[in-house]
């Protein structure tokens, strides 16, 4: 039985870094069919009234710093907690995931590479010649993803990612909506996995 699922997210989220091995466990365990629809996380932001992570009350900050640590380290994961591009603009590796999924590939693997890049490797992903790389050392043709990347179809995609998040009451990264039901943040993957089982 194929279970199906939508998956909002933004590169950039070190949450959603750390969700990135649990979830693929899931989507083996399961053969889950998974909507990628990376989104601007900004726009949900500004409805919400959460403010971007510089902005925020030093005390939220060092908080945040505190429970990156302690999951970097209950998850065994590399992971730099100021890394060095901070605050890195999403868009351009959201339009080359929506450019490679419309190619018709299957992106769990560029889009991780991409996060790993970015919180564990100290890499520029608001970069063309860094995520054209990395997509080539997956096995993509990376230029030829940049080229699409930056055309109407992948705009509009990711437009409509980002509406759409807001219709569903998306207001985080990463979100999984599974029947209509959502789940907010990386601690909650253990709930979406009994959902799943739930309908086995």
């Amino acid at each position: 039985m194929s279970h199906s699922l939508d998956y909002y997210f933004a590169v950039p989220s070190p949450w959603t870094y750390l969700a990135g091995p649990r979830f693929d466990k899931l989507i083996r365990k399961y053969n889950l069919e998974v909507n990628w629809k990376p989104y601007e996380v900004p726009r949900v932001f500004a409805l919400t009234g959460t403010k971007p992570v510089l902005q925020r009350p030093p005390q939220i900050q060092k908080n945040r710093l505190n429970e990156l640590r302690r999951w970097r380290e209950y998850l065994d994961m590399p992971l730099n907690l100021e890394p060095k591009f901070f605050p890195a603009d999403a868009a351009p590796a959201a339009h080359m995931l929506i450019s490679a999924k419309q190619t018709g590939g299957e992106i769990s693997k560029l889009a991780y590479a991409y996060m790993k890049a970015y919180w564990a490797e100290e890499k520029d992903i608001a970069d063309t010649a860094t995520l054209i790389d990395i997509a080539n050392k997956l096995g993509w043709n990376g230029k030829a993803l940049f080229e699409k990347s930056v055309e109407t179809a992948v705009l509009t995609e990711y437009e409509e990612n980002s509406e759409e998040a807001v219709k569903r009451n998306v207001f985080g990264t990463p979100t999984w909506i599974y029947k209509n039901d959502l789940f907010w943040g990386q601690d909650r993957l253990d709930f979406l996995n009994r959902a799943i089982e739930a309908e086995l």
